[in-house]
């Protein structure tokens, strides 16, 4: 669901750039009264969990789309929703400045469509009231399920306003919306899926991590050392190996615009704004499209072992930049806070 630049208009993107960054100045005062010891790892081990796994895209049957896992719900669950949105952002800032995922002009508006929904909303009013305070295996799933459902309706129909306010693109809102739900729908549904395997593994091998979040109480000197190892060496497989099989099945938006324009692409503006923040992330990019970088030395065409190890080394390098940004954040706003 990252939108790119050439569905906004410089005023929606700077304003959801504002509004993103408003959210995250919050969130980073709400950390420096809360964050305690174990928190800052966590951040990191998770944000590069989070990285890789939104690598996989998995094929939506019978569809020709695909999806991934957005995360934000899961990072909520674990880190509680201020520390979840920091850490979802750090993921969608190390995409978008060093990978070419999603736009530059966009990415307020993927930091709030795939942050703050799942985070702010979906988690408190949705997720904690049907686990309830006394989890379990079943109560999990459910709420993470009906949870992730949720958040994603909410981001996907954020997408469509945004796209429809920007007035750039020719996307009517009533055929845009009809397809954008419904193909989020049946992502929301293995997203929730996914989540509640996760957040059930937690709760049995740590579940002091689930209830510091839910009780809003410290982690303490809780032993976190095998759940970080475990979501280091999960990232790491993840983004260096299981991602050369994720579906090369267009995702849930581009599905979508492609119903709406009969499988045109969308022209982007090349000139103003849009033209100078293309070219900026095309310079800053290093690993493009998670593969390497062509040159005008190279052939366009890559081999099969090329592009895995270019998919390989973009899950590695990417995850561990992501690890170092949330973690280094988590320290920052704990160090902020003592000082305070």
């Amino acid at each position: 669901m990252h939108m790119a630049d050439a569905l906004l208009s410089p005023a929606v993107g700077g304003t959801m750039l504002a509004a993103s960054a408003g959210a995250i100045i919050y969130c980073s005062r709400k950390l420096r009264k809360e964050m305690d010891t174990g928190k800052a790892p966590l951040m990191g081990v998770l944000g590069a969990f989070i990285f890789a796994a939104q690598m996989i895209n998995f094929a939506i049957p019978a569809t020709g789309s695909s999806g991934h896992l957005g995360g934000a719900l899961l990072l909520a669950v674990l880190l509680g929703p201020a520390a979840a949105f920091i850490t979802i952002a750090s993921v969608l800032v190390v995409q978008a400045l060093f990978f070419a995922d999603g736009g530059l002009l966009a990415l307020g508006c993927n930091i709030f469509n795939l942050g703050f929904f799942p985070a702010f909303i979906a988690y408190p009013f949705i997720y904690k009231p049907l686990v309830g305070n006394v989890p379990n295996k079943t109560r999990i799933t459910v709420a993470a399920m009906a949870a992730a459902i949720i958040g994603l309706q909410l981001g996907a129909f954020s997408v469509v306003l945004e796209t429809v306010a920007s007035g750039i693109s020719s996307l009517p809102f009533a055929t845009f919306v009809t397809l954008m739900q419904p193909i989020h729908l049946a992502i929301g549904v293995v997203e929730g899926l996914v989540t509640g395997a996760v957040v059930s593994f937690v709760y049995q091998a740590r579940p002091e991590i689930i209830k510091s979040v839910h009780e809003a109480r410290s982690l303490g000197a809780t032993p976190l050392r095998n759940v970080l190892a475990a979501f280091l060496v999960m990232a790491l497989l993840t983004g260096g190996v299981v991602s050369w099989y994720a579906s090369e099945n267009p995702d849930g938006l581009e599905w979508a615009i492609a119903g709406v324009t009969g499988g045109e692409e969308l022209a982007q503006p090349q000139e103003g704004v849009h033209a100078g923040l293309a070219a900026l992330q095309e310079s800053i990019a290093f690993l493009p499209d998670y593969t390497f970088k062509k040159t005008a030395q190279q052939p366009e065409n890559e081999t099969e072992q090329e592009s895995s190890l270019g998919t390989s080394v973009a899950g590695v390098v990417g995850g561990l930049l992501t690890l170092v940004i949330a973690f280094l954040s988590g320290i920052f706003l704990r160090k902020q806070g003592r000082v305070a």
